[in-house]
This record gives structure tokens, C-alpha cells and sequence, in this order.
């Protein structure tokens, strides 16, 4: 099966190389999802993910030929998406947040760990979604993409320090939301089985 997909995505690559708007479209479809899925981790809105994502297919498309199937495709693509999310956030300046978006708290580890596994990964992309637009960003690059926090401070113009704060205010608010939901969730189950 992986044979065929893959025979299948190299034709397709083939295709766009030499500018034909059929295999375009198709390897837009294929990959439209997965990419989106990416983009809204970025953007501050679903418009604003939409124009990155579509900027991103554009170079794509045009960049298409410098794919030497070193790697895989799709983590191509990722890259491409990434760094375009990237600029346009630099343009719109978006990756500032305030400190008293975050709150103290301390974490029972047990609880912690109970919660994590009761999530489901939508659960979690769902909380990562709705981090404050600086945590998101950089929890995103580091934790999702494997950026370093040397690579994060030069994307955005900020200390490798703003970078490693950002990620821990991050982490502790994801802890917290997480919590919240497992508490939420326990309590919901002892309900219903009273």
C-alpha cells in the first residue's frame, strides 16, 4: 500500500514539476488537511491560516524542482508552511504576550500524569490551539517541530531566554488546562455513575 502511495506522490511531484494544474490540485488535496492542521497552530485565525496555507502551496508549487527526495515530502512541505507562518507573524508582529496571562499553580504529578493519558489527541490539539498566540507559536516550533531555542530567538527577534520563558509559560498553562479538563472530566463520570 505504501508502495503505491508512494509511486503515486512521485508522479504527482513529477507533474507539478513540469507545471501541470492536475497533479497540482491533486497534491493540494493531499496534503491540504494535514497542512492546514499546522497552520492554524500559527496563525491567530482561521482567514489568517487560510492565507497561510495558501501562500505556502504557492511556493510549493514554484520551489517544487529544489525537492530532491532527500527526506520526506511532506516534511518538505511542513518546512516551507512553517517559515511562511513565521513571516507572517513577524510582519504582524504577533508573538508578544502579557505575564498575567499565566497563573501560579502547583501540579500533583499523579494528577497529572491521570490527566495526560485520559486525553484524547484532539483534546490536546484542541488546548494547544487555544494557547495565547506567543505560547502557541513557540510551543509549536520547539515541541512540535523540533526548532532549538537559538533557531525560535532568530525567527522572531527575541533572547533565546524569551524563547525558553515563553515555552515554560506555555507547558504551565497547557498543565493547567489539562487539569481543569481531567477534573472536569472525573466529575462528570462520578455524576453519571451516582
Amino acid at each position: 500500500m505504501e508502495l503505491v502511495y508512494t509511486k503515486r506522490l512521485n508522479s504527482l511531484i513529477d507533474g507539478c514539476c513540469d507545471g501541470n494544474r492536475k497533479c497540482q490540485r491533486e497534491l493540494y488535496n493531499l496534503f491540504k488537511s494535514k497542512m492546514f492542521g499546522v497552520s492554524m497552530r500559527y496563525a491567530q485565525n482561521r482567514a489568517l491560516a487560510e492565507d497561510i496555507l495558501q501562500e505556502s502551496f504557492i511556493k510549493v508549487f514554484k520551489s517544487i524542482k529544489t525537492y530532491k527526495g532527500e527526506g520526506s515530502f511532506e516534511g518538505w512541505m511542513r518546512r516551507i508552511l512553517v517559515h511562511t507562518a513565521l513571516r507572517y507573524i513577524d510582519k504582524e508582529k504577533r508573538y508578544r504576550c502579557s505575564d498575567e496571562e499565566v497563573e501560579s499553580l502547583s501540579i500533583d504529578k499523579s494528577v497529572l500524569n491521570d490527566a495526560m493519558q485520559s486525553l484524547e489527541h484532539e483534546e490536546l490539539t484542541k488546548l494547544v490551539d487555544n494557547l495565547p498566540d506567543g505560547y502557541r507559536q513557540i510551543f509549536s516550533l520547539y515541541a512540535i517541530e523540533g526548532f532549538t531555542h537559538k533557531e525560535i530567538a532568530e525567527k522572531f527577534e527575541i533572547s533565546i531566554g524569551t524563547s525558553k520563558s515563553q515555552l515554560a509559560r506555555a507547558r504551565k498553562l497547557l498543565k493547567t488546562k489539562v487539569i481543569e479538563l481531567y477534573k472536569r472530566s472525573v466529575a462528570q463520570n462520578g455524576q453519571s455513575a451516582g
